[in-house]
């Protein structure tokens, strides 16, 4: 692991939820230099919706959840990110956030952004009370708990979290975050 890069990179978390995740993938891929996070659940699910992890490491580094401690946590330590991305994010990654429950890869780097004070955007599966969402085998309609939304709201006024409803403001918060908008930083 490269620890204090000359420039700092976007680590992007992908959590257990096929919600938008074809679209988030399609714009991670449009970045550079970022390195992707995987919580155990998000391994299963880019399988069921049939993505490849070693396609996925041709381009970027990945860290899975394998570890107890959750070892790839000491690279916010070493000013490796400027911006952590959780996209998709499943209603009990956002409540592990809320309450400040670090026991997976994600919800490990979440924490250890913001004491790094590394600013983070996270977009929650669960922002309204009606949702049509992609299953691996077609759209469905969810409907979000009660306690779902009440946590998503408050997730939005936690230090340093950007909390995004959909795939435009998800790319436009990035693009924002991003050391050089718009042009090459060769």
């Amino acid at each position: 692991m490269a620890t204090n890069p000359a420039a700092p990179r976007l680590a992007w978390a992908l959590t257990g939820s096929g919600h938008h995740l074809r679209e988030c993938l399609g714009l991670l891929n449009e970045l550079e230099d970022v390195d992707l996070f995987l919580s155990a659940a998000a391994a299963e699910i880019l399988t069921m919706y049939g993505y490849r992890l070693d396609t996925l490491r041709r381009r970027i580094r990945v860290f899975r959840d394998t570890t107890a401690s959750s070892v790839p946590v000491g690279l916010f330590y070493s000013g490796n990110y400027h911006t952590l991305v959780i996209a998709p994010a499943t209603s009990n990654t956002v409540a592990k956030c809320v309450y400040g429950i670090s026991d997976t890869l994600v919800t490990n780097i979440y924490a250890q952004a913001g004491k790094c004070r590394v600013p983070s955007i996270v977009f929650a599966c669960d922002t309204e009370p009606q949702l049509e969402s992609a299953a691996p085998h077609g759209i469905v309609n969810v409907y979000p708990r009660r306690v779902d939304l009440e946590n998503t709201e408050r997730l939005r006024n936690f230090e340093a979290t950007r909390v995004v409803s959909d795939m435009a403001q998800l790319r436009q918060a990035i693009e924002r975050r991003m050391p050089c908008p718009n042009v090459s930083c060769s």
